[in-house]
Protein backbone atom coordinates (compact mmCIF):
# COMPACT_ATOMS: atom_id res chain seq x y z
CA UNK A 1 0.00 0.00 0.00
CA UNK A 2 1.40 3.30 -0.88
CA UNK A 3 1.41 6.42 1.72
CA UNK A 4 -0.14 9.62 -0.55
CA UNK A 5 1.67 13.24 0.83
CA UNK A 6 0.90 14.22 4.01
CA UNK A 7 0.65 10.41 5.58
CA UNK A 8 3.26 8.70 7.12
CA UNK A 9 1.93 4.99 7.08
CA UNK A 10 -1.37 4.27 6.30
CA UNK A 11 -2.92 0.70 7.65
CA UNK A 12 -6.59 -0.49 7.74
CA UNK A 13 -9.18 -0.40 10.39
CA UNK A 14 -9.50 -3.47 12.23
CA UNK A 15 -12.72 -3.51 14.94
CA UNK A 16 -10.67 -6.44 16.87
CA UNK A 17 -7.02 -5.22 16.56
CA UNK A 18 -8.05 -1.47 17.29
CA UNK A 19 -11.13 -2.08 19.72
CA UNK A 20 -8.89 0.58 21.95
CA UNK A 21 -7.94 3.02 19.63
CA UNK A 22 -8.86 6.37 20.14
CA UNK A 23 -7.83 9.64 18.44
CA UNK A 24 -7.15 12.85 19.78
CA UNK A 25 -8.45 15.75 17.95
CA UNK A 26 -7.01 18.24 19.71
CA UNK A 27 -3.77 17.78 17.43
CA UNK A 28 -3.60 20.44 14.88
CA UNK A 29 -3.11 18.20 11.96
CA UNK A 30 -1.67 20.83 9.63
CA UNK A 31 1.95 20.22 11.07
CA UNK A 32 1.34 17.54 8.18
CA UNK A 33 1.05 19.59 5.56
CA UNK A 34 3.15 22.27 6.41
CA UNK A 35 5.60 21.08 3.70
CA UNK A 36 3.81 20.28 0.71
CA UNK A 37 3.43 23.43 -1.47
CA UNK A 38 0.30 22.12 -3.19
CA UNK A 39 -2.43 19.42 -2.63
CA UNK A 40 -5.07 18.02 -4.61
CA UNK A 41 -8.34 19.50 -5.54
CA UNK A 42 -11.86 17.83 -6.12
CA UNK A 43 -13.64 19.96 -9.07
CA UNK A 44 -16.42 20.49 -6.50
CA UNK A 45 -13.99 22.91 -4.52
CA UNK A 46 -13.16 24.79 -7.12
CA UNK A 47 -15.64 27.70 -6.48
CA UNK A 48 -14.25 27.97 -2.86
CA UNK A 49 -10.81 27.77 -3.40
CA UNK A 50 -10.74 29.77 -6.59
CA UNK A 51 -11.20 32.66 -4.25
CA UNK A 52 -7.52 32.11 -2.55
CA UNK A 53 -5.44 29.39 -4.19
CA UNK A 54 -4.24 29.40 -7.60
CA UNK A 55 -5.66 26.39 -9.52
CA UNK A 56 -4.12 24.27 -11.85
CA UNK A 57 -3.15 20.66 -13.62
CA UNK A 58 -0.15 18.37 -13.28
CA UNK A 59 0.18 14.96 -14.95
CA UNK A 60 -0.67 12.58 -12.87
CA UNK A 61 0.39 8.90 -14.22
CA UNK A 62 1.59 6.81 -17.11
CA UNK A 63 -0.27 7.38 -20.54
CA UNK A 64 -3.21 5.08 -21.00
CA UNK A 65 -3.85 3.01 -24.07
CA UNK A 66 -4.50 5.99 -26.38
CA UNK A 67 -1.29 7.86 -25.17
CA UNK A 68 -2.89 10.69 -23.49
CA UNK A 69 -1.71 11.19 -19.74
CA UNK A 70 -3.99 11.53 -17.09
CA UNK A 71 -4.05 14.89 -14.93
CA UNK A 72 -4.54 15.96 -11.75
CA UNK A 73 -5.84 19.60 -10.39
CA UNK A 74 -4.10 20.79 -7.35
CA UNK A 75 -4.01 23.66 -4.99
CA UNK A 76 -0.77 25.93 -5.12
CA UNK A 77 -0.06 26.62 -1.94
CA UNK A 78 2.91 28.00 -1.71
CA UNK A 79 5.72 28.89 -4.67
CA UNK A 80 8.79 26.69 -3.30
CA UNK A 81 9.50 23.15 -3.07
CA UNK A 82 8.85 22.20 1.05
CA UNK A 83 7.03 25.35 1.80
CA UNK A 84 3.27 26.06 2.36
CA UNK A 85 2.72 29.90 2.94
CA UNK A 86 -0.54 29.34 4.51
CA UNK A 87 0.49 27.83 7.59
CA UNK A 88 1.44 29.48 10.62
CA UNK A 89 2.52 27.21 13.22
CA UNK A 90 -0.63 24.93 13.93
CA UNK A 91 -3.09 27.42 12.12
CA UNK A 92 -4.72 27.33 8.85
CA UNK A 93 -4.49 30.92 7.68
CA UNK A 94 -6.83 30.13 4.53
CA UNK A 95 -10.20 30.53 4.44
CA UNK A 96 -10.59 27.30 2.47
CA UNK A 97 -9.60 24.15 3.77
CA UNK A 98 -8.81 21.78 0.70
CA UNK A 99 -10.89 18.23 1.64
CA UNK A 100 -7.53 16.24 0.62
CA UNK A 101 -6.18 18.23 4.23
CA UNK A 102 -9.29 17.92 6.27
CA UNK A 103 -9.77 14.26 5.85
CA UNK A 104 -5.84 13.51 7.58
CA UNK A 105 -5.35 11.46 9.27
CA UNK A 106 -7.64 8.95 7.68
CA UNK A 107 -8.13 7.69 4.32
CA UNK A 108 -9.27 5.13 1.72
CA UNK A 109 -6.69 2.81 0.30
CA UNK A 110 -6.93 -0.39 -1.71
CA UNK A 111 -5.05 -3.14 -0.03
CA UNK A 112 -2.43 -5.26 -1.55
CA UNK A 113 -3.95 -7.57 -4.39
CA UNK A 114 -7.28 -5.56 -4.28
CA UNK A 115 -8.33 -3.52 -7.52
CA UNK A 116 -11.44 -2.54 -6.54
CA UNK A 117 -12.01 -2.97 -2.45
CA UNK A 118 -11.21 0.17 -0.23
CA UNK A 119 -10.48 0.05 3.25
CA UNK A 120 -10.72 2.80 6.03
CA UNK A 121 -6.96 3.57 6.81
CA UNK A 122 -5.89 5.38 9.40
CA UNK A 123 -2.35 6.91 9.66
CA UNK A 124 -0.61 4.72 12.25
CA UNK A 125 2.52 7.24 12.88
CA UNK A 126 0.36 9.94 13.46
CA UNK A 127 0.71 10.25 17.42
CA UNK A 128 -2.80 11.91 17.95
CA UNK A 129 -3.95 7.84 17.73
CA UNK A 130 -3.52 6.44 21.40
CA UNK A 131 -5.82 4.22 23.34
CA UNK A 132 -6.94 6.32 26.23
CA UNK A 133 -7.42 10.04 24.58
CA UNK A 134 -9.95 11.44 22.53
CA UNK A 135 -12.79 9.98 20.12
CA UNK A 136 -13.01 6.42 20.49
CA UNK A 137 -12.97 4.14 16.54
CA UNK A 138 -14.94 1.53 17.95
CA UNK A 139 -17.30 0.46 20.45
CA UNK A 140 -18.69 -3.11 21.21
CA UNK A 141 -16.53 -4.42 18.67
CA UNK A 142 -19.17 -1.70 15.74
CA UNK A 143 -17.72 1.12 14.46
CA UNK A 144 -18.78 4.62 16.39
CA UNK A 145 -20.41 7.80 15.01
CA UNK A 146 -17.54 9.72 15.15
CA UNK A 147 -15.73 6.77 12.66
CA UNK A 148 -18.85 6.05 10.73
CA UNK A 149 -18.57 10.39 10.20
CA UNK A 150 -15.51 9.97 8.99
CA UNK A 151 -16.18 6.96 6.49
CA UNK A 152 -19.10 9.01 5.32
CA UNK A 153 -16.69 11.84 4.36
CA UNK A 154 -14.19 9.46 2.74
CA UNK A 155 -16.74 8.28 0.16
CA UNK A 156 -17.61 11.52 -0.74
CA UNK A 157 -14.50 12.51 -1.06
CA UNK A 158 -13.02 9.68 -3.11
CA UNK A 159 -16.69 9.85 -5.37
CA UNK A 160 -15.93 13.48 -6.20
CA UNK A 161 -11.96 12.22 -7.04
CA UNK A 162 -13.31 10.07 -9.63
CA UNK A 163 -15.97 13.06 -10.82
CA UNK A 164 -12.48 15.02 -11.17
CA UNK A 165 -10.94 12.24 -12.89
CA UNK A 166 -13.75 12.20 -15.58
CA UNK A 167 -13.61 15.77 -16.03
CA UNK A 168 -10.12 15.71 -16.58
CA UNK A 169 -9.85 13.52 -18.85
CA UNK A 170 -12.09 15.32 -21.08
CA UNK A 171 -9.97 18.65 -21.04
CA UNK A 172 -7.15 16.00 -21.70
CA UNK A 173 -9.20 14.61 -25.12
CA UNK A 174 -10.13 18.09 -25.81
CA UNK A 175 -6.54 19.13 -25.72
CA UNK A 176 -7.43 21.81 -23.64
CA UNK A 177 -4.55 22.50 -21.63
CA UNK A 178 -1.00 23.10 -22.24
CA UNK A 179 2.40 23.67 -20.25
CA UNK A 180 2.64 26.61 -18.49
CA UNK A 181 5.63 28.53 -16.23
CA UNK A 182 4.83 31.60 -13.68
CA UNK A 183 8.02 33.67 -13.53
CA UNK A 184 8.11 36.58 -10.70
CA UNK A 185 10.42 39.28 -9.51
CA UNK A 186 10.53 40.19 -5.54
CA UNK A 187 10.67 43.28 -4.47
CA UNK A 188 14.12 42.67 -3.47
CA UNK A 189 14.89 41.79 -6.88
CA UNK A 190 15.02 38.24 -6.51
CA UNK A 191 13.74 36.31 -9.65
CA UNK A 192 12.18 32.83 -9.67
CA UNK A 193 10.35 30.29 -11.88
CA UNK A 194 7.29 27.98 -11.00
CA UNK A 195 7.21 25.46 -14.07
CA UNK A 196 5.76 22.07 -14.09
CA UNK A 197 1.96 22.79 -14.63
CA UNK A 198 -0.59 22.72 -16.99
CA UNK A 199 -3.10 25.48 -17.32
CA UNK A 200 -6.01 26.50 -20.12
CA UNK A 201 -4.58 26.84 -23.68
CA UNK A 202 -6.59 30.30 -24.39
CA UNK A 203 -6.25 30.13 -27.95
CA UNK A 204 -7.31 26.37 -28.57
CA UNK A 205 -10.56 27.10 -26.13
CA UNK A 206 -11.28 29.94 -28.11
CA UNK A 207 -11.33 28.03 -31.35
CA UNK A 208 -13.64 24.89 -30.22
CA UNK A 209 -16.40 24.02 -32.52
CA UNK A 210 -19.61 24.87 -30.91
CA UNK A 211 -20.03 21.37 -30.19
CA UNK A 212 -17.35 21.37 -28.11
CA UNK A 213 -18.44 23.83 -26.02
CA UNK A 214 -22.04 22.46 -25.81
CA UNK A 215 -20.50 19.28 -24.82
CA UNK A 216 -18.12 21.33 -22.35
CA UNK A 217 -21.45 22.89 -20.86
CA UNK A 218 -23.84 20.02 -20.53
CA UNK A 219 -20.50 18.32 -18.61
CA UNK A 220 -20.94 21.53 -16.06
CA UNK A 221 -17.13 22.41 -17.29
CA UNK A 222 -17.45 25.92 -18.48
CA UNK A 223 -17.83 27.46 -14.96
CA UNK A 224 -15.08 24.72 -13.36
CA UNK A 225 -12.65 26.63 -16.62
CA UNK A 226 -13.80 29.94 -15.74
CA UNK A 227 -12.96 29.60 -11.77
CA UNK A 228 -9.26 28.01 -12.96
CA UNK A 229 -9.04 30.82 -15.63
CA UNK A 230 -9.83 33.63 -12.19
CA UNK A 231 -7.62 31.26 -9.73
CA UNK A 232 -4.32 31.82 -11.62
CA UNK A 233 -4.54 35.92 -10.21
CA UNK A 234 -3.68 34.32 -6.93
CA UNK A 235 -0.10 33.75 -8.25
CA UNK A 236 0.69 37.22 -7.36
CA UNK A 237 -1.08 37.08 -4.21
CA UNK A 238 1.46 34.25 -3.31
CA UNK A 239 4.12 36.22 -4.42
CA UNK A 240 3.53 38.93 -1.99
CA UNK A 241 3.08 36.46 0.68
CA UNK A 242 6.09 35.04 -0.01
CA UNK A 243 7.94 38.39 -0.16
CA UNK A 244 6.17 39.20 3.34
Amino acid sequence: MSNPPMYGELLPLDREVHKNLKLDTEQAVVSRVADQNSVFLAAVEFADACKEYPIVFVRAGSAGEDNKPAVAPLAVLGLRAGSNLFIDGDKWTGSYVPAYVRRYPFAMARLDGSETSLAVCYDHKWPAFNDTTGEALFKDGEPTEFLLNAKAFLENFEQEAERTRLICNLLVDMDLLQDMRFEATLPNGEKFDVEGFLALDEKKYAELADDKVLQLHRNGLIGLIEMHRLSLTNMNRLVSKYAA
